[in-house]
Order: structure tokens, then C-alpha cells, then sequence
């Protein structure tokens, strides 16, 4: 192995409200400047080309490359800064009212001009339809967009939301051709018409391809010909096959840890021309307990369970180190992160304690527990996981813990049924800030589905931080918040991923595509 490149995302401060943003980065045009196409290999899928409805990690990664948003998270940051727009900014001290002035020049990739038009079309169409699987969800307090004219769009928000800029710079942000989508009905052509770097030629199971936009302008210089991104479909050894025999370029999500730990330690002659790289992820998994549940719902079962539970064993036994413990429900990197969970419960197991809490709960003899699984969404390493963490704590003679394992569309359901005592659930977000940690999880319609209430946090917390324009001043506020989970328990942090992809010696500037923001910049990738 001939390097392990390491890339950390630090969080920037400022605030919104108190200035429009201008770009920082120059203007650029779509014309690739190095290299060849590169090919890049992925087990995950891509389930939309419609930004309507994708929200999906492979489908945002198309979206994050084919369209632009009027603002877009640069390189290693966790602000986000002008893209279609060349300012943006709140226009009032309450975070409810929000402008942006585009750019000269725009176009998509068809050569019609991208005016407000495009925008307004674009945020009403995606909560028209509101698709189950979209990312409407993510726009309750968007209460009308209104263009006064072609270059001016105005967001006028139902209540505050500091948040708003970078929810509008993920994918769900995407900006679509009014001319070229239905506004009550998704595309099904798989087809994509967007402004971005790149643009969709064509898309099937087995791969999709893109050619550089050379209608493009905007902050992204491109540095490769082209990028074609072949599907493996869950296959983890044929991607890593796929890498090492030399047909793909790279491998982004989907290799398994102990593929990537084979990898790394590889001698023969294929695997010295093979580098990992590694970088930050906010990507989260917990296990969710159902308060309603006649032995999870008892506050002194959840105790135990979180005494017990020996989150380094598990990384380095399931995940070979390629992921972290997580003692928080903010991430590390996120801004308002703190260890409630490491300060409540510690670090290694403590059964006195666990036995402690169950007799205050009332609990006799060893406490029968399934928990319950769902490799098919979260990896096929999930099974593997709650396997070990049952182990773990039947090993401690106070338990008898098993673990059940159902496809995804059976396990939400089920959930949504209450059948379920103990689950799993991770995370992949948004945008990087402690809103989208929170708020999703303990809001109301929240996605855990647990039966979880805190007045403190939906009635006072949530509604708090989202009016508060600079970011940095919430920590107190999301540590309460993390202070209260970690104290009733309705969810316990496991671990924090980070992200790798692993590279043939030729390919570089991967660093610059793994960070928090969770954004996969095809423009940054060159092959030499």
C-alpha cells in the first residue's frame, strides 16, 4: 500500500442573517481540464433521477453532480456558499424571509436559459407532488416562493429557520428546466435536464454515464472528461473485484470493512497499485428503542442495555475500525456535538450497574429481547452487528437477546405497527448541522416512529436553535437536548462511519470528496 490520505471537514462559523453571502469561489465553465473519464463503482443504488423524489444517498449523489442548488456546500465546509445564486442571505432579523440574486449567464445543459422561473417551478413542483420517497418532507416551513423578476427569487418561510440555506443547498435544493419536467407528475424516462458540471447521458441498472456541462457556470472546476458510475447492486466482492482486476477506477460506498481491511494489507502485485482513502463522515447509526414496548418502553431495560453496550469491541470485531464509537446524537465534526452518553454510561461495560437498573425497574431473571434488523437498507454488516451487541449482552447473564432480520418495506411497516421492541436505524444527512440530527429524530412526524415525547425538546430546543442565524451560538442548546436523550433514553448512539474510497494509484483528488457535507464532487477527480 503505498499511502492512506486523510481528509477532516472542520466547521466554519458565522452568521446568516447578518450579511448577504457572495460567492467566494471564481466562476467556472464546464470544459474538463485533465485526464480521461474516470470510472467509478458503487454498490448502492441510484433509486431517482428526479430530484422530486430521490432521497437516497446514490440518488443525491447523481443530483449533487447533474443539477445545481442555488447554494452548494465547498470542499471541506459545513457552511454553505453561492452556486446558481451569486448572493443569498436572510433579508430580516427573523430568519423568515430569504433572497437570492442568480448568477449571469445560467443555463442547463439542453442551452435554455435558467431564470427564476426555473427555481420557483422547481421548490413548487417537488412539494406539489410531494412524493413519499422525496425530499418535501424536508420543507414544512417553506410557506411561498416569489420571483420579482428573472434573476430574484424570495423564500418567504412560515415560521424561522435558520437551517433554510443549507437545506436548500443539499439536493433537495435541486434546480430542474420548467420545460422539461411535469409539475404533477415525477419523470419515469430516467432522464435528467439540470445545470450542473455534469450532465446525464444515459442511466439503466447497470451504470449511468455523464459528460462534462459545457453550458456550466458556476463555482466547480472540473478536472477529469467525464465520469461513468457502474452499479454493483449490494455486491460488495464484485465491486472489489471489479477494483482490483482494473475495471473500475475507484470504489465509492458499498466495500465491506473486512474488503477494505484485505485491501490495505494486500502485498501482491494488484493491491500495490490500489490506495484507500479515507475522510470524515456525519453518516450515524443507534439503536431505537419502542417506548411503548412493555420491556424496552421500562426505562431501567434501556439503562442496562446502554451499560452494557461496548461500542469499541463492536467497531473493531463488525466494522475493522472503519468506523467509530459514537457517545452523541450530534456526530463529531457537527457543530454541537458533546458526550452525554460516554459521561451517563461510560465507555466499557458495567454490569453492577446494568443490574442496578433493572432491579429499579422491577425486573426479575434475565430480560427476553429481540432486537431487530434490516440489512437490505443498512448494510449486509447489520446482522453482523446486532448479533455481536446481543452477544454482549447476554454475556453479562442478564439478558436473553436474539436478533430477527426482515427486508425494508416489512421492517418500516412493522414499525410503524409498533411490533417492534428494539431497531435499528441510521442515518445519512441532509446537510451538516445539528438540526438535521435532531429535529428529524424528535420532531413531530419524526422518522424513528418510537413514541418518543419531550415538551423540552419539540416545545422549546428545536423551536430555539431554529432562529438563531449564527450556527455557533446553539451549542448550549443542542447539548441540553443531547443531556435530556441520554438521560430517558428513547435512542442509543452506536457508531459514527467514516467514509472511504479506495482508488487505483492513477486516480487522485479524493480527498477533496469525502467530508461531512456528504456531497461526492465528481469535478474533483482527475486520472493520470
Amino acid at each position: 500500500m503505498k499511502c492512506r490520505n486523510q481528509w477532516l471537514a472542520l466547521p466554519l462559523t458565522g452568521g446568516l442573517a447578518a450579511a448577504l453571502l457572495t460567492g467566494c469561489g471564481s466562476e467556472s465553465g464546464g470544459a474538463g481540464e485533465t485526464g480521461d473519464a474516470v470510472v467509478v463503482g458503487m454498490s448502492d443504488d441510484v433509486l431517482a433521477t428526479d430530484p422530486a423524489s430521490g432521497y437516497d444517498p446514490g440518488s443525491w449523489l447523481l443530483f449533487n453532480n447533474v443539477f445545481q442548488s442555488l447554494l452548494s456546500f465547498p470542499k471541506g465546509a459545513t457552511e454553505p456558499e453561492p452556486e446558481a445564486a451569486k448572493s443569498c442571505g436572510f433579508t430580516d432579523m427573523e430568519a423568515k424571509v430569504f433572497k437570492c440574486e442568480l448568477r449571469d449567464g445560467l443555463k442547463f445543459s439542453n442551452g435554455n436559459a435558467l431564470t427564476s422561473k426555473d427555481v420557483k417551478f422547481s421548490f413548487d413542483r417537488m412539494r406539489k407532488i410531494k412524493d413519499d420517497a422525496g425530499p418535501a418532507i424536508m420543507f414544512p416551513m417553506l410557506d411561498s416562493v416569489r420571483t420579482p423578476n428573472a434573476k430574484t427569487v424570495v423564500f418567504r418561510l412560515k415560521y424561522p429557520d435558520a437551517t433554510f440555506p443549507s437545506k436548500i443547498a443539499s439536493g433537495a435544493g435541486s434546480i430542474v428546466d420548467h420545460r422539461e419536467y411535469d409539475m404533477n407528475k415525477l419523470r419515469e424516462d430516467g432522464q435528467a435536464v439540470g445545470s450542473g458540471p455534469y450532465k446525464l447521458d444515459s442511466f439503466d441498472k447497470e451504470q449511468a454515464d455523464f459528460s462534462v456541462n459545457s453550458s456550466y457556470k458556476g463555482t466547480a472546476k472540473v478536472k477529469n472528461e467525464g465520469v461513468s458510475l457502474k452499479f454493483f447492486n449490494g455486491d460488495q466482492k464484485g465491486l472489489k473485484k471489479a477494483l482490483l482486476d482494473n475495471e473500475i477506477d475507484l470504489a465509492y460506498r458499498g466495500l465491506a470493512a473486512a474488503d477494505i481491511a484485505d485491501i490495505e494489507q494486500d502485498t501482491s502485485e494488484a493491491g500495490k497499485d490500489v490506495d484507500i482513502v479515507e475522510g470524515t463522515s456525519a453518516e450515524v447509526q443507534h439503536l431505537v428503542f419502542n417506548m411503548k414496548d412493555p420491556v424496552a418502553g421500562k426505562l431501567g431495560v434501556r439503562k442496562a442495555i446502554a451499560y452494557l453496550l461496548d461500542r469499541d469491541a463492536l467497531v473493531q470485531e463488525v466494522y475493522n475500525d472503519t468506523a467509530t464509537p459514537l457517545y452523541s446524537i450530534v456526530p463529531a465534526g457537527i457543530g454541537g456535538h458533546n458526550t452525554a452518553f460516554f459521561d451517563t454510561y461510560g465507555a466499557r461495560p458495567q454490569r453492577a450497574k446494568a443490574a442496578s437498573a433493572l432491579r429499579s425497574a422491577g425486573v426479575d431473571g434475565k430480560v427476553k429481547l429481540t432486537l431487530w434488523s434490516t440489512p437490505s437498507r443498512y448494510g449486509p454488516a447489520t446482522d453482523q452487528e446486532l448479533n455481536a451487541i446481543a452477544k454482549q449482552l447476554n454475556a453479562s447473564g442478564l439478558f436473553d437477546a436474539d436478533v430477527k432480520s426482515v427486508e425494508f418495506e416489512q421492517y418500516e411497516k412493522d414499525i410503524e405497527a409498533g411490533k417492534y421492541g428494539v431497531y435499528v436505524k441510521g442515518w445519512v444527512p441532509d446537510y451538516p448541522d445539528p438540526d438535521n440530527f435532531t429535529q428529524p429524530f424528535f420532531g413531530k412526524g419524526n422518522v424513528l416512529g418510537n413514541h418518543f415525547e419531550n415538551n423540552e425538546i419539540t416545545g422549546k430546543i428545536i423551536p430555539g436553535t431554529a432562529t438563531e442565524s449564527d450556527r455557533t451560538k446553539t451549542d448550549k442548546q443542542y447539548s441540553e437536548l443531547q443531556d435530556i436523550v441520554a438521560d430517558q433514553l428513547p435512542i442509543l448512539p452506536v457508531w459514527q462511519a467514516k467514509q472511504y474510497a479506495v482508488v487505483r494509484d492513477n486516480v487522485y483528488g479524493l480527498e477533496s470528496c469525502l467530508d461531512a457535507s456528504t456531497v461526492f464532487r465528481f469535478w474533483e477527480i482527475s486520472k493520470g
